[in-house]
């Protein structure tokens, strides 16, 4: 597996499984009915951010990640990361690579932590990753998420030094 930047001619690849993961309304925050033209400028972002792309031996893309700073002024020395993985191809480790990816950016680009903001407690894979890579979980916001099928669950705030 090869992690590279995004490209803008990657987008179309990735919209499907993206509006396919936001519109099941499980994991991100987002509006469920998020359309193409403000979630491109949401996912692909400007430098000094960074969206890269999880790629196969083929050139499919597996996955894909966007890695910023959390905060502005202030509290910019903390990052932040999000992550997709087509569903066609969950289990085989693309997650974690590109986890691992980010916080070596990070660590690289001189951020001191990663932060991710609204980690859904039901989504049990996405918080075993992140506390097998050593995030912590600081909080949760109680009901703070709205799930489909489980109702108002928490949203964790997960945090790991670099």
């Amino acid at each position: 597996m090869l992690i590279r930047e995004a490209t803008t001619e990657d987008w179309p690849t990735i919209w499907p499984f993206f509006r396919e993961i936001v519109a099941a309304g499980e994991t991100f925050t987002y509006p469920l009915d998020l359309g193409e033209a403000d979630a491109r400028p949401w996912w692909l972002l400007e430098p000094p951010n960074r969206t890269v792309v999880a790629v196969d031996d083929d050139g499919t893309i597996l996955g894909t990640a966007k890695m910023n700073n959390n905060h502005r002024g202030n509290g910019s020395h903390i990052a932040g990361a999000s992550y997709m993985v087509d569903p066609k191809h969950s289990g085989q480790g693309v997650g974690r690579a590109l986890c691992e990816h980010t916080l070596e950016w990070a660590q690289a680009a001189g951020f001191r932590a990663m932060q991710f903001n609204a980690v859904v407690e039901t989504n049990i894979h996405a918080v075993g990753l992140y506390r097998s890579l050593g995030f912590e979980i600081l909080g949760t916001l109680p009901e703070g998420f709205n799930h489909p099928e489980q109702g108002f669950v928490g949203l964790h705030i997960m945090h790991r030094r670099l």
